[in-house]
């Protein structure tokens, strides 16, 4: 889970983990010239099913022809990555380095807020480290560490502010080991504390760094839901439990807030923890949430957080799937209280869904459900931000370099060995190329059917796209995938701590 062209309105997702020696670091860095052996399915089989059965395979629908790419091709692939990373990088540097983005097509910098929050270099940081890009990495912590300061009288929206920078920083210590960051992300936890001190215990969307005042009471599951791993890291790496339990209150009562059917709806009021709108979906505004119920799980072994997914995957395979002509397999969007169908609508960040299906475990629906993102992303020769499914129509045409169906073809590949999402990987990495890249980074398209470019390029490019992309072609040497637990933004979190 996505879009902040004005980051006082709704997050990206909300409108689509003790400290390491050497040795942790070196695990989860580039080990040069190691070959990816691709296993088969059984050998690297995703962990036990939940929820209602998978569709029977006899209604798949007909699967596309997608390029090959054998080792020697993924290989080449993970270096243009790193190149096209590091251009990205360098234009960053050149026209905007102290800022938070890099309007790639003017050349001009771009803050969210009144200060600079550095978002780009906390966001790029990790992904630097493990393209092994040593030199770009030195560049952002240095800038991160001498001049990152959140000492600011500005009001900032807890939901983005968390999952890239508070996850970015986690991870980019976890990573690099330097003290100075997970200074950084205590005095930036501490400061978004105020957040939660609603009756309800949802946290309210906006806070002024300096004061502490909050602003902003309606809310969506996304941002309540969206803040247990990086909360939940900074106290298990500080030993303050306070971050934990305030985050993990927010996340269950979000949950206890579902309807009878076991659904949430778009947007809720944090004072009152009564919803506003019954939209139901796993589009922007509700999806990561689902996505930590899970990975809250595997990070901090809280059966809670099991129950709560095992007790919502269900009612979501039973209410918001759908299917579609020949087999198409799709999720759309319904009322929460009585489950009728209200749109059929899918898109860049409803992508998401195959990797957090293989993550939990059912493999079929996540592979059926990456055809149709395949679908989706060929309709145009890239993603549109949300389609008609059932017309196979665009509702809104923009493309702002989003990365979850890269992200659902690492999941899957990592998952089943096959080929066959690699060759996705390689033609959403070349349509992505050819139609975005700028002379100094790479431009959001205001329209797929066009291709007319936005000025714009969001630190999630570093943080997510690039990264997803490099992992799909890498080795799978590059990351110990089993060690970590990506947060909404791909921040990589480590279990460095005891329980």
């Amino acid at each position: 889970m996505h879009d902040v062209s004005n980051p006082t309105n709704s997050p990206r997702r909300a409108l689509r983990g003790q400290r390491l020696a050497g040795a942790v670091v070196m695990a989860l860095t580039l080990v040069a010239g190691t070959a990816c052996s691709q296993k088969p399915a059984a050998e690297t089989a995703a962990p036990a099913a939940t929820g209602t059965p998978a569709p029977a395979p006899a209604a798949k629908a007909a699967s596309a022809d997608v390029p090959v790419v054998d080792e020697a091709e993924a290989a080449r692939l993970a270096e243009q990555v790193k190149a096209e990373t590091r251009h990205a990088w360098q234009g960053y540097m050149q026209f905007a380095k102290g800022h938070d983005d890099l309007k790639p097509i003017s050349g001009q910098p771009r803050d969210w807020y009144e200060k600079s929050l550095l978002m780009s270099p906390v966001d790029a940081l990790d992904t630097l480290i493990l393209l092994g890009l040593d030199k770009e990495a030195t560049e952002a912590r240095e800038l991160i560490a001498t001049q990152l300061s959140f000492d600011h009288d500005m009001y900032v929206q807890n939901f983005e502010i968390t999952i890239r920078l508070l996850g970015g920083l986690i991870s980019g210590y976890q990573l690099s080991g330097d003290e100075r960051l997970l200074k950084l992300a205590e005095d930036l936890g501490k400061r978004l504390l105020p957040v939660f001190e609603s009756k309800t215990g949802l946290p309210y969307t906006h806070v002024n760094l300096r004061t502490g005042k909050v602003r902003g009471t309606v809310s969506n599951p996304a941002e309540t839901g969206t803040l247990l791993i990086e909360f939940g890291a900074l106290s298990k790496l500080t030993g303050n439990p306070i971050y934990y339990d305030k985050a993990k209150r927010a996340l269950t009562e979000t949950f206890n807030r579902r309807s009878r059917i076991g659904l949430v709806g778009l947007n809720i009021n944090v004072e009152t923890g009564e919803w506003t709108n019954p939209t139901s979906h796993i589009a922007g505004g509700i999806d990561s949430y689902y996505e930590y119920l899970f990975k809250c799980w595997k990070l901090f072994g809280d059966a809670d957080c099991k129950r709560m997914w095992d007790e919502s995957i269900g009612p979501i395979n039973q209410y918001l799937a759908d299917e579609v002509r020949e087999g198409e397999f799709w999720y759309g969007y319904a009322d929460m209280n009585t489950g009728k169908r209200t749109q059929t609508t899918y898109g860049a960040l409803d992508a998401f869904m195959p990797g957090l299906l293989a993550f939990g475990g059912d493999l079929e629906r996540a592979k059926r459900l990456q055809e149709s993102g395949l679908k989706m992303w060929r309709l145009h020769g890239i993603e549109p931000e949300a389609i008609d499914y059932a017309k196979m129509e665009v509702t809104s045409p923009g493309y702002p370099l989003r990365p979850e169906i890269v992200e659902s073809a690492y999941y899957l590949h990592h998952y089943t060995g096959d080929a066959r999402y690699r060759g996705m990987g390689k033609e959403f990495f070349e349509d992505f190329v050819r139609h975005t890249r700028t002379e100094h980074g790479f431009a959001a398209l205001k329209d797929v059917r066009s291709k007319e470019k936005n000025d714009s390029m969001e630190s999630f490019l570093f943080a997510e796209t690039f990264k997803y992309y490099y992992l799909l072609f890498a080795p799978k040497t590059a990351l110990d995938f089993d060690a970590v637990v990506f947060n909404t933004e791909a921040h990589p979190i480590r279990k460095t701590w005891k329980d």
